[in-house]
């Protein structure tokens, strides 16, 4: 009897140490006939501290998580390692910010299109755990959102 208590002690344990994320609002940006590259977008908030530390598509050939941010009056944009998605708080990946950035583009995304995107987050202990998800692609002249003076 001790065991069984045991076992379902250590199994609610290992049930409580994964982060629940939840997923809002994901879209992808539709592209030229041509162009290798777009970005995905959507808030993420997870019920525990964990961080989002890949992501990868079939619609593309490389899937990177991507920060933009100002340097000397410059827009530059580069990969991050993972994105920190601190317990209750949403984090927002948006334009001209924290991104899911798609290249190498095996076809253009057009309007309406249904990209699929599979996230992998890792949890505080280090477990991870994947979401798959679709995201409408949005119209070319999608709103970028940046502060006025910061573009």
């Amino acid at each position: 009897m001790k065991k069984v208590a045991l076992a379902a002690f250590v199994g609610l344990f290992s049930l409580a140490a994964s982060a629940e994320v939840t997923v809002a609002e994901p879209w992808v940006r539709a592209t030229v006939p041509a162009q290798k590259a777009t970005g995905a977008f959507m808030k993420l908030t997870s019920d525990a501290d964990a961080r989002l530390v890949s992501a990868a598509s079939p619609v593309a050939g490389v899937v990177e998580i991507h920060e933009m941010l100002m340097e000397k009056d410059v827009m530059k944009m580069s990969p991050v390692q993972a994105l920190d998605l601190p317990a209750g708080q949403a984090v927002e990946l948006k334009p001209g910010g924290y991104h899911v950035m798609l290249m190498d583009l095996k076809a253009q995304v057009k309007e309406g299109d249904q990209v699929p995107l599979t996230l992998t987050v890792e949890n505080k202990d280090g477990s991870r755990q994947t979401i798959e998800l679709t995201a409408p692609a949005r119209p070319l002249n999608a709103p970028m959102k940046m502060q006025h003076g910061k573009h």
